[in-house]
């Protein structure tokens, strides 16, 4: 099975908050494109039928006033296409480009320059199509994921992982934040990747792992904490190896924060190579 990298050629344009980062995408990822295992994927626009089952009409009508929100639709489209094609087996996983949608997307509210949700459709995809799914959402951008969680708190076939600025567990153990300081090093937060997020979902046995993979966490972006682009890619591994260990190797990784186009440039051609690995 190969691997689906869902990118559009509107996301070389320039977005909220992260700027014009993918300008230079897909062609800065051709050496790694050319792999017999990777297919590069034009994503759809999701349905607003599915996204009524996540967001209230007062925000999906907001919304559709702004510019963003064509780019937001496919952004979340490739989410939703991306898991469901892991999910049939017809992708052994995926990378999923994202541009005006993520973590911060709630039931009615959006901030942060995302403003539609990508998980939640995903999930809620999997569930209308297949049944009963537990999904473990790994979430290392920089800030906190606050409307994944609105969306999913109180759903304990949902594990939240998010790697933030503040430590607590909800949701009889499935909502956890982990503090990981101001600044620190990518061994530390490897570290602390591997006691919180791999050993839950050990434990919580997802059928599919959806990774916001924030790179706003690196050195010099707008959430610096420390660490290098070389800990982007081993995140990638590590969770890759968790989920060839407990979900069949159904792993979804969506690009999150992170403004700095050098490191986008860098980081995502390298986490082809280790998803196709």
């Amino acid at each position: 099975m190969k691997v689906g990298v869902f990118f559009h050629r509107v996301f070389k344009e320039s977005w909220p908050v992260i700027g014009d980062k993918f300008r230079r995408f897909p062609e800065v990822m051709q050496e790694a494109l050319a792999s017999p295992k990777v297919e590069l994927i034009e994503p759809k626009p999701v349905s607003e039928a599915l996204l009524r089952k996540v967001h209230s009409e007062s925000l999906l009508e907001s919304v559709k006033r702004m510019y963003v929100w064509d780019a937001a639709r496919l952004a979340v489209g490739g989410c939703v296409q991306a898991a469901e094609m892991c999910w049939r087996g017809h992708l052994a996983r995926a990378l999923v480009f994202t541009v005006a949608a993520g973590h911060h997307a709630g039931v009615s509210y959006a901030w942060g320059g995302t403003y539609l949700s990508c998980t939640g459709p995903a999930i809620a995809n999997l569930r209308e199509k297949f049944g009963r799914v537990r999904a473990a959402i790994l979430d290392t951008d920089s800030h906190h994921g606050d409307g994944c969680r609105e969306i999913f708190t109180g759903d304990r076939d949902v594990l939240h992982v998010c790697f933030c600025s503040s430590s607590r567990v909800e949701d009889a153990g499935t909502k956890i934040c982990v503090d990981v300081g101001w600044k620190t090093t990518d061994q530390e937060y490897l570290t602390l990747v591997e006691d919180c997020f791999i050993r839950a979902a050990r434990e919580f046995k997802p059928d599919i792992i959806l990774h916001f993979h924030g790179h706003d966490t690196c050195i010099g972006d707008y959430g610096d904490r420390g660490l290098t682009p070389n800990l982007q890619v081993e995140l990638v591994k590590l969770v890759r190896d968790l989920a060839d260990e407990v979900c069949d190797g159904r792993y979804v990784v969506l690009t999150g924060g992170g403004a700095r186009a050098d490191i986008a440039e860098l980081i995502y051609p390298r986490a082809i190579e280790v998803l196709s690995a």
